[in-house]
């Protein structure tokens, strides 16, 4: 039985191998209702994104990521579901765990294989325990403890979730890590110009110009969703993401397959970016929505351009957040440049169980210094906010443990 379902209760922990075998409206539905929204839920987290990220391959036993879905069924009916991967590397997770591997190694010790629940390769806060109710999220992660405690990996690791759900991981024994997000806020802006205006002169200067440039040279810009997106489109992105990924040699982690599965089943949470020069595609910005926020996620480019990778990735999306009247832009992991172009820093959260009693309690003490030092860097941040004085104030920063 696993750990946190009573003797007595009709419920069951199991393991899935595929989300194929999992029907679609159940798993969407688990999502909604882990959601704080449930008429606005997690585009990564949906059905067809985890399931085109493994039937294209990305995300699948032979890139290191094999497929653990873990389910709770009550009377054979799924009310609990957890995205879980097994790893053999720290790859595509954004919540970099790597001097952890390094000193397991040092010490004699496997690191690898591990256990994750994530959404591969997107570093997107969101629900990861699937259920509607607390006890149902309690038995969710008790299982998925005990049956890693059964599996003998080295450690289990939460990515990303919201912070309400952190804090039931940190109640069931896990540690928690913190890091830093910039992510742009939309109190209402009727136009970009509006959104310029509450800046900094010298921050509104400096996006003029490279915007100014990035128009000189003639390049332009369409914006595509839904049934607009074609194959073509997704084979230039594709042309332009992996160019990208060879000039910075990052192995690329998405491929034409992928692209294809997602804009035949959710074309309606998509946008593509594609900046053209005399007609001809150079580059393009992949990103996800829902009704509340944009993810901005890949981007690449075939020709060098000043400014032309802040306008794809950044300037176009701000414009079709105020378009659409979509209240947050969630840019991608990283990236303090963000700041200037009027990106606030929030608060994620990952929760982490070690088997090892040794390493654990060093992963403890490292990461009350880390935050410590997580602190410090926010309030830095706060200090260089890009807004005018008490105009960017209800977009300041956010920590989300507040929330």
């Amino acid at each position: 039985m696993a750990a946190g379902i009573r003797a007595g209760e009709a419920l069951s922990a199991r393991i899935v191998e595929s989300i194929a075998d999992i029907a679609a409206p159940a798993w969407d539905a688990l999502v909604a209702g882990a959601s704080a929204d449930p008429e606005d839920i997690n585009p990564f987290l949906s059905h067809a994104f985890l399931l085109a990220l493994q039937a294209s391959g990305c995300a699948a036993q032979a890139t290191g990521w094999e497929t653990r879905f873990l389910v709770l069924e009550r009377d054979g009916d799924l009310v609990g579901a957890l995205p879980l991967y097994g790893k053999t590397h720290s790859w595509g997770e954004f919540v970099f765990d790597w001097a952890w591997a390094d000193a397991y190694q040092r010490h004699g010790l496997a690191y690898y294989p591990k256990w994750i629940a994530a959404v591969p390769f997107s570093p997107v806060t969101g629900p990861r325990l699937l259920a509607a109710s607390p006890e149902d999220r309690a038995r969710l992660l008790d299982a998925a403890l005990n049956l890693a405690r059964q599996a003998g990996v080295s450690s289990l690791h939460l990515l990303f979730p919201d912070a309400a759900q952190a804090r039931e991981m940190e109640a069931r024994g896990m540690m928690l890590r913190r890091g830093v997000q910039f992510h742009w806020r939309n109190p209402g802006y009727a136009d970009f110009a509006d959104y310029l205006a509450g800046l900094r002169r010298d921050k509104r200067k400096k996006i003029q110009q490279e915007r100014r440039r990035v128009n000189e040279a003639g390049i332009r810009f369409r914006r595509l969703t839904g049934a607009d997106l074609r194959e073509d489109d997704w084979r230039h992105f594709l042309a332009c993401y992996l160019r990208t990924h060879r000039q910075f040699n990052a192995p690329p982690a998405l491929n034409l397959d992928f692209f294809l599965r997602i804009g035949a089943t959710m074309p309606d949470k998509l946008l593509l970016i594609l900046a053209e020069r005399d007609g001809k595609p150079i580059a393009a910005a992949f990103n996800l929505r829902n009704r509340r926020t944009l993810y901005g996620r890949s981007w690449g480019a075939l020709e060098y351009h000043p400014g032309l990778h802040f306008e794809t990735c950044y300037y176009q999306a701000i414009e079709y957040c105020i378009e659409q009247g979509i209240a947050t832009f969630e840019g991608g992991a990283q990236g303090e440049h963000k700041l200037a172009r009027g990106f606030l820093p929030v608060t994620t959260w990952s929760a982490h169980w070690l088997a090892h009693p040794r390493f654990a309690r060093a992963v403890e003490d490292f990461l009350a210094r880390e935050g410590a030092g997580v602190d410090h860097y926010l309030d830095e941040l706060n200090e260089r906010n890009p807004f005018k004085p008490n105009l960017g104030k209800p977009a300041a920063a956010v920590d989300m443990a507040a929330q």
